[in-house]
């Protein structure tokens, strides 16, 4: 099976090779990485196509205005041609290289339409101090549980039948897109109990529990429009799970010592899709 990886870039220079090596040293070989980049005006394109040799044929690349971090990532998944779809940040890179070959290898022991992992959170200066652990196993989206999105990989039919991401939504399309392939009890993933992805948290901030409060709400808004019942108590619950994260040690087999940097996080996510 073919795995297409989209990553969307804008000003990514500083991070984007670790995410290429991090593709390139997968010892599973049979991919397509897809760059979506929002006409970065530093030299994010220049390190892509530098990379294009060793991709041996396998890379694609767009460098066009877009209207934020989601439109990328539509047009990736339009782009794509591949069985599996996944999406790997431009600040971000694979726990590990077998990542690609232990997802291969869940899609066809389990046949599932879907699989998803751990998440690490790490140090945004040289993503070698871990901050969090996202432990994604398996939960119920009414009990405030939700996949980490990053690790999530789908067969190409699935966002056919779900749809792409809502571009209304500025900071939680992922939140909405994953509620809405929940609500489809047709559809059946299977977690991997592995770390799968790091991913850099931003720097320290004195605006993230407002970038965190901003989330909550446009995620709440997710859940009124898909219909989801009791809305305010999975709200809470989320805060909860949230919670419990950040003062939780790690359970990662392979990393220690987690420091909690959730707020940072988000308000990251949220700087990244509003300055494209």
């Amino acid at each position: 099976m073919k795995i297409s990886i989209i990553t969307a870039t804008f000003q990514s220079a500083k991070t984007v090779k670790d995410t290429l090596e991090s593709v390139l040293g997968q010892t599973y070989t049979n991919f397509e990485h897809i760059i979506v980049d929002g006409a970065s005006k530093d030299n994010t394109m220049g390190i892509v196509k530098s990379y294009e040799k060793a991709y041996g044929g396998r890379l694609k690349y767009i460098s066009e205005k877009d209207t934020g971090l989601y439109d990328a990532m539509n047009k990736g998944i339009k782009m794509a041609t591949g069985d599996i779809i996944g999406i790997l940040n431009s600040d971000d890179k694979y726990a590990h290289q077998d990542v690609l070959q232990e997802i291969i290898n869940t899609f066809e022991k389990t046949n599932c339409d879907g699989t998803y992992g751990n998440l690490i959170f790490m140090d945004a200066e040289t993503m070698s101090k871990p901050q969090r652990i996202w432990n994604s196993k398996e939960g119920k989206l009414e009990q405030g549980w939700i996949p980490a999105h990053p690790t999530l990989y789908l067969k190409k039919e699935v966002y056919d039948k779900i749809g792409l991401f809502n571009l209304s939504y500025r900071i939680v399309a992922d939140y909405d897109f994953m509620v809405r392939m929940l609500k489809d009890k047709t559809i059946h993933l299977s977690y991997i109990d592995d770390d799968l992805v790091h991913m850099r948290v931003g720097g320290v901030s004195t605006d993230g529990i407002k970038g965190y409060y901003k989330n909550l709400k446009e995620a709440h808004k997710v859940l009124v429009a898909n219909q989801i019942p009791h809305p305010y108590y999975i709200d809470f619950r989320r805060c909860i799970r949230t919670i419990g994260q950040m003062l939780k040690k790690s359970e990662s087999k392979k990393i220690n010592n987690i420091a909690p940097d959730f707020l940072q996080t988000q308000e990251k996510k949220e700087n990244t899709i509003l300055e494209r």
